[in-house]
């Protein structure tokens, strides 16, 4: 039986660690779906189709990883594409109970689909995408946490 991940986020922007958590998470399951949420109550500082355009460029390397925007419930995102596994990273011990609670909810409402929680390598565990963003904005240097496609895109003027 083969099995899909699918990988939640707003990747607002991709960052090293959760294409860490892409890298790894190929090595455990057959196909892995990288879901980029149009999620309007944030403020993102790219669209969703630059997140998704972003996305492929960081992972184009991982031919069983397919990069998707999608902008309804996750466990009917999930539901659609036949998966059975919900991807979760988790930084930090603060991460767990705001996991846990959204672990929780989608097993309520799709008790067919797990959730299975990987953890990044130690030396992007402190990398998040808002301070990422905020580093950015204020004119330093992210190339050392995102990818360098990533770090162009965070250089050029907000539209």
């Amino acid at each position: 039986m083969k099995i899909t991940a699918v990988y939640p986020g707003t990747f607002d922007p991709m960052t090293n660690g959760h294409a860490d958590l892409v890298t790894r998470a190929v090595q455990l399951f057959d196909k892995v779906i990288v879901a980029v949420a149009a999620n309007p109550s944030k403020r993102s500082r790219f669209s969703l189709a630059e997140r998704v355009a972003l996305a492929q460029q960081v992972l184009a390397d991982l031919p069983q990883v397919e990069v998707r925007g999608f902008d309804n419930l996750l466990v009917e995102f999930v539901t659609s594409l036949n998966a059975k596994v919900i991807l979760r990273g988790l930084r930090a011990v603060s991460d767990f109970e705001y996991e846990f609670q959204l672990a929780s909810m989608n097993r309520h409402l799709a008790p067919g689909i797990e959730t299975v929680f990987l953890t990044p390598a130690e030396n992007h565990s402190f990398i998040s995408s808002t301070l990422v963003r905020e580093i950015a904005a204020l004119g330093g240097d992210v190339s050392p946490f995102v990818h360098p496609q990533v770090a162009a895109a965070l250089r050029r003027p907000i539209q």
